[in-house]
């Protein structure tokens, strides 16, 4: 398995939708894209900034039920690619025992997010489907302040301006 972190939450301006970057810790520092949906989007978004909702979200609800059933995050792990369909695990320990737990990628990561849980790649995913991004000098300067590579302010900007530009259309097959 290979170590990544979370680079950024973008929204790719070609198709208008969010993307993860996952980038390796260590190595080459290839970053493995994966499309994902606005809402999960937002929902990392709002963890990386610290937002307090009225009511817990549906990954703040899930860290919360893992706390009163006494298990923890141990890791998450982008598993496998399929038909255009990235799978994740997230691996849980309760007392002696992990217990994986099949997961989207996007959801895996705002429970990892919440949680504080490492990411990890699989080697031959990583090899199959990373790649190498450059890296402006802007990303670098959020690196040194921020654990995920984004500024959250301007995150949360422009998933708003994501959500103020889509149409129901826009979700249809």
């Amino acid at each position: 398995m290979v170590e990544v972190r979370l680079r950024a939450v973008r929204v790719d301006l070609q198709s208008n939708t969010p993307v993860l970057l996952l980038q390796e810790s260590e190595g080459l520092g290839r970053t493995l894209p994966i499309f994902i949906g606005a809402p999960e989007a937002t929902a990392i978004a709002f963890a990386l900034q610290g937002m307090d909702t009225p009511r817990p979200m549906t990954h703040d609800l899930i860290r919360d039920l893992m706390d009163a059933l006494g298990a923890d995050v141990v890791r998450v792990v982008i598993t496998e690619l399929k038909t255009a369909t990235y799978f994740a695990e997230i691996v849980l320990r309760q007392s002696e025992r992990e217990i994986p737990v099949s997961s989207r990628p996007s959801d895996a990561v705002a429970v990892a997010v919440r949680t504080g849980a490492p990411l990890f790649v699989a080697d031959d995913l990583m090899e199959s489907e990373g790649i190498m991004l450059a890296v402006d000098e802007e990303d670098d300067a959020d690196a040194d302040t921020e654990d995920d590579g984004s500024n959250p302010d301007e995150l949360v900007g422009e998933f708003r301006n994501f959500l103020d530009s889509i149409r129901p259309e826009d979700f249809s097959s």
